[in-house]
């Protein structure tokens, strides 16, 4: 296996580099898995958490940080990325970045009632085709539909 090294930012800040990391965060509910999914703080759409690269961290480690922040999740990250989507993000100036977001399974340990995004977001349980459905990203429904907890190493 390919060990993760950590994102150096010191030449650039975060937003310039345009992509992004995302939690799949999952359970098991019996022999089903269960993805989490979250709602944007502006139109209230589905999304899985993400953020921009954080200085020091892996990628995995980034995504597992922005489900924390974003969703209360606290869980253990995979470093294998099960896949890309792109979507255009509107950013503090009112431009389009156009993004590519990596996404990275976290399984969930537990789940926080408190934490830093609370009352920003809603949170909610969903089966693999019921997540699928609730994502506007049409590779990011793609990636929830084929998941398979079992094929991680």
């Amino acid at each position: 296996m390919i060990r993760q090294l950590p994102i150096s930012l010191n030449a650039c800040h975060k937003s310039d580099v345009r992509s992004q990391f995302a939690a799949l965060c999952w359970r098991l509910q019996g022999d089903a898995p269960e993805i989490l999914l979250i709602t944007t703080r502006g139109t209230g759409r589905w999304i899985v958490p993400k953020g921009w690269p954080m200085d020091g961290m892996t990628p995995a480690a980034s995504a597992a940080q922005e489900a924390w922040e974003e969703a209360g999740v606290i869980g253990t990250p995979a470093e294998e990325c099960l896949g890309l989507y792109s979507y255009t993000k509107k950013v503090a100036d009112g431009a389009a970045v156009p993004c590519l977001v990596m996404v990275y399974p976290v399984r969930v340990g537990e789940l926080r009632e408190d934490f830093p995004e609370k009352g920003q977001r809603r949170r909610d349980w969903f089966s693999l085709p019921e997540a699928a459905l609730r994502v506007r990203e049409a590779a990011l429904a793609q990636i929830i539909g084929g998941f398979d907890p079992g094929a991680l190493s």
